[in-house]
């Protein structure tokens, strides 16, 4: 167990509301940034917390498009917040599983008695990176932002009970945006295809490899969890997975958890990207669906290709 609560969340969704035939999905409004509705979720955060900034010891910038290349994304959001307050920011980035490595991380932090106070940020503005000529891609996200405040806390029955990552990398091409970094850089953009810049997804490729992996994955976290923690799947009150596609029902059945077990939430707002795990967690949280000392898995695969479990009382 490592000892850890979460004392507050907040979240932001885009205002601009577009579907697709029984799809709904949220983009971002001309004159709104990623960087407002990361600091805005960082707000509501500390605010349901009871925090103040100058109480957080510990920025985690946990996103999967950077607001810029230099400097980290969590250094860039603490400035609008608090830009003399002393904090360490940095980023960590397993893009769509973003945030649960950021918790993850955070938690052996605030075990190891390093920080104890954590914010962690997750949003996209996946809108902005999106290729027309693909609709598969393009009628699946919305733009959203997420944080939590984790706090080492007092009860040491609550916290991350086990985690597991894994990454199969034979597969990191399923899912890219290849410009923008030193290989494609942008001084070259008008050199290279306009698509090396936008998302690109093979999704039936991605879709067979994810579903071949899982399986295994998972049986391999719920021993870890019945090892570390004496629990099964059949002792938690909720999974909540990254709302990856359509296939989300899919890849639940592949790995045996109920239909009921967990939380399908893509007709409603489709793929949120860094933010699907903490906004669906947090908005869980404030209708009561967990509440303190349940039980919850936050997972999600991600490209590169990632899968990534973790397991929480709250």
């Amino acid at each position: 167990m490592r000892q850890c609560e979460i004392a507050g969340w907040g979240t932001d969704l885009a205002e601009r509301v577009v579907t697709f035939g029984d799809q709904t999905r949220y983009r971002i409004a001309d004159g709104v940034t990623q960087l407002d509705m990361l600091a805005a979720a960082a707000g509501r955060a500390l605010d349901k917390a009871g925090l103040a900034p100058e109480d957080i010891d510990c920025v985690i910038g946990a996103v999967a498009g950077d607001l810029q290349p230099i400097p980290c994304t969590a250094a860039l959001v603490w400035e609008r917040i608090a830009p003399r307050a002393s904090v360490a920011a940095f980023d960590v980035n397993s893009t769509c599983t973003s945030f649960v490595t950021a918790v993850d991380v955070a938690s052996r932090y605030l075990a190891d008695g390093e920080y104890q106070r954590i914010l962690i940020i997750s949003g996209d503005v996946a809108s902005r990176f999106l290729n027309p000529d693909q609709p598969e891609s393009n009628e699946l996200f919305s733009d959203a932002a997420a944080a939590v405040v984790l706090t080492r806390g007092q009860d040491p029955e609550r916290g991350v009970l086990t985690s597991l990552q894994r990454t199969w990398a034979e597969h990191a091409h399923d899912t890219e945006i290849r410009g923008g970094g030193s290989l494609l850089p942008p001084h070259d953009y008008a050199r290279h295809d306009r698509a090396d810049y936008q998302f690109d997804m093979d999704g039936r490729r991605a879709l067979r490899n994810m579903v071949r992996v899982l399986p295994e994955f998972f049986d391999t976290f719920f021993a870890r969890l019945d090892a570390q923690a004496g629990l099964g799947l059949a002792d938690v009150d909720l999974v909540v997975p990254h709302q990856a596609s359509r296939a989300l029902g899919l890849a639940m059945h592949r790995i045996g958890v109920p239909a009921e077990q967990y939380v399908d939430w893509v007709s409603e707002a489709g793929n949120m990207v860094s933010a699907s795990v903490p906004f669906v967690l947090a908005r869980c949280l404030d209708s009561g669906r967990v509440q303190r000392g349940d039980v919850v898995v936050l997972c999600g695969t991600a490209a590169g290709l990632t899968a990534n479990a973790l397991a929480l009382r709250l």
